[in-house]
């Protein structure tokens, strides 16, 4: 019988990326840029970082150039980045190397499949990622993140509003998905979430 293979529609970044090929380059230099001149990069690292132990296993999803990835890697953390851009995984194994890399889109994320067996102590999706996901997507993707969670993982996912993508409606994806929210913040550095804020830092878990 031949099984036919659904290819998931193109994300927004896809679609920018295909439409501006040095739109990569651009977002890996202003990063730099912002970094030499003295912005914190790393706000979403520290935040994973006080949520586990030494030796965790961690997901970014969606890692772009790997700021937040060589920084846990070098406080002892096993580090797995996954984005779909070939230009800033490229970039990441370069700028920030020791973690483990992989080009992928987050709705087919299967990293068993990769060699990558052991599920993760946390997941991190942060950089508006969200925002970024096809619609049809969506679903999916929260579900991917969830199965590759540890039992007593968590999920940290930050992104701003007015990006197409409802907080609600994310959270209802996100119980669908099998995910229980615990945290609801408005900042990476722990500030609580009230309505209206533009900006959520949502943490789950496994329902």
């Amino acid at each position: 019988m031949n099984q036919h293979r659904t290819t998931p529609e193109p994300s927004k970044w896809a679609r920018i990326i295909q439409a501006d090929p040095e739109h990569t380059n651009r977002y890996i230099q202003r990063f730099k840029v912002m970094e030499e001149q003295g912005h914190d990069l790393y706000g979403e690292a520290r935040f994973v970082d006080a949520m586990v132990g030494r030796n965790a296993h961690i997901l970014d999803a969606g890692c772009g150039p790997g700021r937040l990835d060589g920084w846990l890697h070098e406080r002892g953390h096993r580090v797995v980045g996954v984005d779909l851009d070939p230009g800033l995984i490229a970039a990441a194994e370069i700028d920030h190397p020791g973690p483990t890399y992989f080009v992928g889109d987050l709705a087919e994320l299967d990293l068993p499949a990769r060699g990558v067996e052991d599920p993760f102590d946390v997941i991190v999706c942060a950089g508006n990622v969200m925002g970024f996901l096809a619609e049809s997507t969506r679903g999916e993707v929260l579900r991917r993140l969830a199965n590759h969670l540890a039992d007593d993982g968590r999920l940290a996912i930050g992104f701003g509003a007015g990006r197409g993508y409802g907080f609600d409606e994310f959270i209802g994806d996100a119980t669908a998905a099998g995910l229980q929210l615990e945290l609801a913040l408005s900042t990476w550095d722990l500030r609580p979430y009230r309505d209206g804020d533009g900006f959520l830092v949502a943490v789950f878990a496994r329902a």
